[in-house]
């Protein structure tokens, strides 16, 4: 057996409330089925092994206290909104992050704040320019 084989099993099997409404969202960019009045917390992990990847250790999380107390079920929604996913209600068409590249958003924060200054830069020395002449 390779140990470098990723588990696409979910973490979550759903055995009783299978009658409710089919639910659409959109989970890392992918279209996946959850239920009406399922959590965002238990739709992701009806999909998956883990809801989000630690930010600090890249580390694989699934929630811990799963009643809104702990910080370790955070997700974004594609517009970048914050969401603890163990007390957010699923809605039809959520687009849900699990995957988000900290490093590269804190590279896009200093190139945009370079550019930023950069330009702030360049228009002062063109007021000091002009007030010279």
């Amino acid at each position: 057996m390779s140990t470098v084989t990723p588990h696409h099993s979910p973490q979550f099997v759903r055995v009783a409330e299978t009658a409710r409404a089919s639910v659409t969202f959109f989970l890392d960019g992918v279209p996946v089925q959850a239920l009406a009045g399922d959590t965002l917390l238990t739709a992701i992990l009806t999909q998956q092994r883990h809801v989000r990847r630690s930010e600090f250790s890249d580390a694989p999380r699934a929630g811990f206290c799963l009643i809104g107390a702990c910080q370790d079920c955070w997700v974004r929604s594609e517009d970048g909104t914050r969401l603890r996913a163990c007390s957010t209600p699923l809605r039809e068409g959520m687009r849900v992050l699990t995957r988000i590249d900290v490093h590269n958003d804190v590279d896009n924060e200093a190139a945009n704040d370079a550019t930023t200054d950069a330009a702030t830069d360049a228009s002062s020395d063109a007021s000091n320019e002009a007030e010279a002449q």
